[in-house]
């Protein structure tokens, strides 16, 4: 599989430096090769089989980009979704109600309301939403088979500080050590809730430290049905989890190796005594993308070279702000999409945005790179060209999908059109008036008057 994704990759450039979609008015896009992504979700289904129900959610977050997002629906995936925005892609997208799980630390009233009427999977986050959702059931407004409450296994943080999600003051969930007495009569008096969910968080974390949270999360359930003398809890959400290799094509580790922690750790999860829900991210997504952008001009300076290319922190945020946590890989290919050889020098390879840490890359060993040329930075396919930084008002860069027919062809299509100035210049207010913000005019022309000031 390794050399199936480094070839299928170098294809894909070689076939857009010829075809001329990449040019000075779109130097910069992305592709997603389905085949590698189809390959991950099929690994998934493989690896984690259990006697009970499971549901496999792919992050939405990780490609928020609707033809993937189908793809991962027609693959027989569920989906995780963290906002309003998503759960709505998550929709039109094709995933049925009952096959989305809605996961956020700060859900609306209206969000929770509508997320229960579709019928959608909710993990509450805290207490206070807890009791939000039991005015509305109350109601009679939840359609909701499966609802939770965020458990936080408090077990620490990863490599990443940012990405540890069960640190003891994490945002996220209710703290095990703090209030596991009041979470367990959250459950014994409320009939609704069946489901446990933990995520430790998945990019710095070792599989031995998500595995302790899913064990601690189990021992909960036990404990809650062994105190109420029935199953009360009937499913786990056991999160994603799983770290992603940048450092070269491998699928390391796998999911063969992330269950095989979970069951040392906890073998009664796989047990069939409950229904499992998954949500993987950059896992499912980041080998099939990769960033391919012209170079545009080609320095020495200070003794080192520095390629002035178009793929920046619009494109790769986490890596130009935080370099030693999301290194990525830069590969040089000539401008008929060749890989470029030559006996290989430091270089930085910077994007276009007006500040100078815009870099992808510093003091990196490749081949001579020159105007003309471009790079490719693989993994990319999670959290990357799909979610967007505007900084200069640099456009959404296009997305292609690649993938083989039942014919053997490969067949290209759009995922995403590039961003058009028109639209960015819209999008900064171009017609901010009364008529364009709709029934907004009462309201600002309250915020406008005169208020009286009490004494």
């Amino acid at each position: 599989m390794v050399s199936d994704i480094r070839e299928r990759r170098h294809d894909a450039v070689r076939r857009l430096m010829r075809s001329g979609l990449l040019n000075d008015d779109a130097p910069l896009c992305g592709v997603i090769d389905l085949d590698t992504l189809r390959e991950c979700a099929s690994e998934l289904q493989r690896t984690y089989r259990s006697p009970a129900p499971t549901l496999h959610a792919v992050a939405a977050k990780s490609v928020t980009l609707l033809p993937v997002l189908r793809e991962f629906a027609e693959l027989g995936l569920g989906c995780e979704v963290a906002t309003a925005g998503e759960l709505s892609l998550a929709l039109r997208a094709g995933f049925a109600p009952e096959h989305i799980v809605f996961d956020s630390p700060a859900k609306t009233r209206s969000d929770l309301r509508r997320a229960l009427e579709l019928g959608v999977a909710v993990n509450a986050d805290n207490f206070d939403e807890l009791e939000r959702i039991d005015a509305l059931v109350r109601e009679g407004a939840s359609r909701s088979a499966v609802l939770g409450l965020r458990i936080n296994p408090q077990t620490g943080a990863g490599e990443i500080g940012a990405m540890s999600t069960a640190t003891r003051h994490s945002k996220f969930g209710v703290g095990l050590a703090d209030d596991r007495e009041r979470v367990v009569g959250a459950y014994l008096h409320r009939p609704w809730l069946n489901q446990l969910h933990v995520h430790s968080g998945s990019q710095g974390i070792s599989l031995e430290h998500a595995a302790q949270g899913v064990r601690l999360v189990w021992e909960l359930a036990e404990e809650i049905n062994a105190r109420a003398g029935e199953r009360r809890v009937t499913h786990l959400d056991i999160g994603g989890g799983l770290p992603v290799n940048f450092a070269d094509d491998r699928i390391t580790p796998s999911f063969a190796e992330h269950r095989e922690a979970i069951e040392r750790a906890a073998p009664g999860v796989f047990s069939g005594r409950y229904a499992l829900t998954t949500e993987f991210g950059r896992a499912l997504t980041a080998k099939s993308g990769t960033l391919i952008g012209l170079v545009e001009y080609a320095k020495q300076t200070g003794g080192r070279r520095i390629a002035i290319t178009h793929v920046g922190v619009q494109v790769a945020t986490r890596t130009v702000f935080a370099p030693e946590s999301w290194p990525l890989r830069v590969e040089v290919f000539d401008a008929l999409g060749e890989p470029k050889s030559g006996d290989p020098a430091p270089h930085d390879i910077a994007g276009p945005a007006c500040f100078a840490g815009d870099l992808i890359a510093q003091n990196r060993l490749l081949p001579p790179v020159e105007a003309g040329d471009a790079v490719a930075i693989p993994d990319t396919g999670g959290y990357y060209f799909s979610t967007h930084y505007s900084y200069n008002a640099l456009p959404r860069p296009a997305v292609y999908t690649v993938g083989t027919e039942s014919d053997g062809s490969r067949r290209w299509r759009i995922a995403r059109r590039q961003q058009r100035v028109d639209d960015i210049v819209a999008d900064a207010g171009l017609h901010a008036d009364a008529d364009a913000v709709g029934g907004l005019a009462h309201e600002l022309a309250e915020l406008s008057a005169d208020v009286p000031r009490e004494a």
